[in-house]
Order: C-alpha cells, then structure tokens, then sequence
C-alpha cells in the first residue's frame, strides 16, 4: 500500500485567524460596594448580594446602606433596566431617591 504524499501546510497569518475566529464581546459586569467606617462596637458587618457587596458601618449605617441598595435595585427593576446598562447619572439619582430619610 502507499501512502498519498500529504500537502504540506503553511502557517495562517494572523489577519486570516481573526477573520475566522473573531474575537468575542467582553462581557459588561457591573456592581455596587458601600463601605463604611463608622462602627465602634467591635463587629464586622458585611451583607453580599447578586450584584453588590456592603461593608461595616455600624448597626445603623449598614442597615441604611443596605435599604438603599435594595430599594434601588426595585426601582431599576421597576425601570425593565440593568445596573450593566443604566447611564451613571441616572444611577446616582436612583440611589439618592432610594436612600432613607
């Protein structure tokens, strides 16, 4: 039996691989992190969501960072928006109007 001689094969350019295999969209992430410096009573405080991560405070200020997220994300729920897609001035006002009085 012989063998059928093989082609040899030349390197592609990479012009040529980014035509085949185009690179992928970067994926947009988002998230919210509130941070607080304000307890004096020795605990460590931290509350993680989907999308967000609040730590310390004390009692107090963690509990009103915590409604302000979760008011906030209702309200861009509310919205039919993402927190990838909403434009940072409009995320600022949310939040302002989420934060208890």
């Amino acid at each position: 039996m012989s063998k059928k001689p093989t082609k040899p094969t030349r390197p592609v350019p990479a012009a040529t691989k980014a035509k085949i295999n185009p690179p992928k969209a970067a994926k947009v992430r988002a998230g919210l992190l509130g941070l607080a410096l304000d307890h004096d009573d020795g605990h460590k405080r931290l509350t993680t969501g989907e999308q967000f991560v609040l730590v310390g405070g004390s009692e107090e200020t963690h509990g009103r960072m915590t409604e302000t997220v979760v008011k906030t994300f209702e309200e861009l729920k509310r919205r039919h928006k993402r927190l990838e897609s909403v434009e940072p001035k409009e995320l600022a006002e949310i939040l302002q109007a989420s934060a208890p009085r």
